[in-house]
């Protein structure tokens, strides 16, 4: 989905993602678009099978290569999680371990209120076919749960980032966020011009024979308005529908020279 705005500030920063022996260059590169989408810049690659820097992860990151130009490559995860002060791990949880556990979305909230504080982060994605061991779990303090379909919970590594990088940055979509999201919506038309139109709309209906008799007017009509009134129309909506019903009451005659 396009969605690239050259214009715009590139949001930066975000928890430390660190990659677990990832498998395939192009699952990097995802993984990276994926960072980006989120306004998550800090990749760690945990001895990863292919050769790195790697071709096949910068055309599969479709621009992201910030990301994957400032990666850090470790030879385990200790040296990757070292200078963090909490960790998380997007894994099911092992049961034969005793975990604190969160959904993405709790964890979010928690992770962007320590970031607020100053506490690095960091959250480890465990390799695309086997995922994370137990001995990779030693290192972290939570376990992120995505709840999914249980007979199939089975994500690509990319997917795993992405979920988790949207929950981390609608908790950061804070008020100024959603005021500067709504203000790019045009302004609903005012009760009055809404009214002008339903009646419009009834006294047409009401000269061509719509309502059957006087008994089933009043239910009908409350009917056209329930239906109008959920619609959060615009002015420039409405113009249009009047615009419909100034065509269907003199149809013109279009398309002919």
């Amino acid at each position: 989905m396009a969605g690239t705005n050259r214009s715009q500030e590139v949001k930066t920063g975000g928890p430390r993602i660190i990659l677990v022996e990832p498998q395939l260059g192009q699952n990097i590169g995802a993984s990276a678009r994926a960072m980006l989408n989120c306004g998550m810049t800090e990749m760690a690659l945990v001895n990863p099978r292919e050769i790195w820097p790697n071709e096949r992860a910068v055309a599969m990151a479709a621009g992201a290569t910030q990301v994957l130009d400032a990666a850090t490559l470790h030879d385990t995860v200790d040296t990757a999680v070292g200078d963090l002060e909490r960790v998380y791990a997007a894994t099911a949880r092992p049961r034969d371990m005793i975990l604190r556990t969160l959904t993405a979305r709790d964890a979010a909230a928690e992770i962007r209120a320590a970031m607020d504080q100053g506490v690095k982060t960091g959250i480890l994605f465990g390799p695309e076919r086997s995922g994370l061991t137990n001995d990779h779990l030693t290192h972290i303090d939570t376990v992120i749960s995505i709840p999914l379909n249980p007979a199939y919970a089975s994500l690509n590594l990319a997917q795993a980032v992405l979920l988790v990088g949207y929950e981390l940055a609608f908790a950061d979509f804070d008020q100024a966020g959603r005021a500067a999201f709504i203000e790019d919506t045009p302004p609903p038309s005012s009760k009055a011009e809404l009214d002008a139109f339903i009646l419009r709309l009834e006294s047409e209906l009401e000269t061509r024979g719509y309502f059957p008799n006087e008994a089933l007017r009043g239910s009908m009509a409350r009917s056209l308005r329930t239906i109008f009134q959920r619609g959060r129309y615009t002015t420039p909506e409405l113009q249009t529908l009047h615009g419909i019903v100034s065509t269907l009451i003199n149809p013109r005659d279009r398309g002919k020279p």
